[in-house]
């Protein structure tokens, strides 16, 4: 994000000053003629009237992972000390600063959460047998021709089912 700030003219019906190919101005809904010297917005303040006001960019979102965004509503939630304390004690232990500095700047403008990555997990040993989820609980295997019956598992679905020395193959976005 530019630390140089953006001027333009606005007249009392929300209009802004807006420059046409012919370099007449006229005052337009959604068209905006800016610039980054305030004097020159000052110029056309006393020659076209208005008022100036100053165009702010908004700020890029960061990326969080779920936890993290959950850490962050905890904050933003909390109302007491533990609320707070809590969750991000074991953020913050196992974080370096600048991962630190990540968070609090998606506090402060905002943040969207990654997806979080899934994978087909083929079973060691065979030629195309792959694990799919049964219900909650339940592992089985299938030999499926088609790839959409094959199972979609999270990193934490992989420790959970011991399946970590398994190959496996990142689902793309298409198939989640």
């Amino acid at each position: 994000m530019s630390e140089e700030k953006l001027y333009a003219l606005k007249n009392a019906r929300g209009n802004y000053l807006s420059i046409s190919p012919d370099t007449l101005f006229h005052w337009h809904e959604g068209q905006v003629a800016a610039t980054t010297s305030q004097r020159t917005a000052h110029d056309l303040c006393t020659q076209h009237g208005g008022h100036v006001v100053t165009l702010i960019e908004e700020p890029e979102k960061v990326t969080v992972s779920p936890n993290e965004a959950k850490a962050i509503e905890s904050l933003l939630n909390a109302d007491t000390y533990a609320d707070v304390y809590d969750p991000f004690r074991y953020l913050f232990t196992s974080m370096h600063k600048e991962d630190i500095k990540r968070l609090i700047k998606a506090i402060k403008n905002g943040y969207t959460v990654e997806k979080e990555k899934k994978y087909k997990v083929k079973v060691p040993h065979t030629k195309d047998v792959w694990y799919y989820k049964s219900g909650d609980s339940d592992l089985l295997a299938i030999c499926p021709a088609d790839k959409e019956l094959r199972g979609k598992f999270t990193e934490a679905e992989i420790e959970h089912y011991g399946l970590q020395d398994c190959e496996k193959e990142e689902v793309t976005e298409d198939e989640q």
